[in-house]
């Protein structure tokens, strides 16, 4: 199975302008041949915690008509999605969530992040479960950025016959989890892990791109660079 990982900058705020532009990213990564295509945390909205937390309007529905897009190109190129925005919980707070659109445009799957960081915890509701979904019999875990430093996410997800671990982050040049953390969780339960992640500058800093994957032995497979808006395909599982 081929993997699309992603990069873009988000406009900050505009879910219009970051929805044509994920719609845009899968319709030419599904004509690439990806069957998944995975976008970095809060692309939809942007990372920027408090711009949400001080505008409503950002907040998404599981079934927000603004999205339709993204599912119109799932459907397209027959192709899976995980697009990651602020998304209401039952008690009305956001979470930071990772929508699993399926490639016949319906929800297959949804995850919110568990362990927040830093101001996350003042404006999102921490998730309680781990994500998962199959698709033609490959398994999937989701996780989201500082998720990531916890390894019984992904301990969990290989004891869950996972063979993929779907990692949606914005992290700056100068985070270590590129080389500390992504490899590692690869190597220690033997997945395959597939970063999305932002350019451009957002609440956290500025985002380094370098999307990509790592085989189940920790050794890179697949790089989009530094610079460049676009995707990168991994074969996986």
């Amino acid at each position: 199975m081929i993997v699309a990982a992603t990069q873009f900058a988000p406009v900050a705020g505009d879910i219009a302008a970051n929805v044509r532009t994920a719609a845009s990213l899968i319709r030419a990564a599904g004509a690439g041949g990806a069957r998944v295509v995975v976008f970095a945390e809060l692309c939809l909205s942007g990372y920027e915690p408090t711009l949400i937390r001080d505008t409503p309007g950002l907040v998404l529905t599981e079934d927000d008509p603004r999205l339709d897009p993204v599912r119109e190109a799932c459907r397209a190129v027959s192709a899976a999605a995980v697009v990651n925005g602020p998304v209401r919980t039952a008690d009305g707070r956001p979470a930071i969530t990772s929508l699993v659109v399926g490639p016949d445009g319906g929800l297959l799957a949804r995850y919110d992040k568990q362990h927040l960081y830093g101001i996350e915890r003042e404006v999102f509701a921490p998730g309680t479960a781990d994500g998962r979904f199959e698709l033609d019999g490959v398994r999937f875990a989701t996780a989201t950025c500082y998720d990531n430093r916890f390894p019984g996410v992904a301990e969990r997800a290989a004891a869950d016959d996972c063979a993929v671990y779907l990692a949606s982050s914005v992290l700056a040049a100068d985070n270590d989890s590129f080389e500390k953390v992504y490899p590692a969780r690869a190597a220690e339960f033997g997945l395959h892990v597939v970063l999305g992640n932002v350019l451009g500058p957002n609440e956290d800093g500025v985002g380094a791109g370098l999307a990509g994957a790592w085989g189940p032995d920790g050794e890179r497979i697949a790089d989009a660079g530094g610079t460049e808006p676009g995707f990168v395909l991994a074969e996986v599982g």
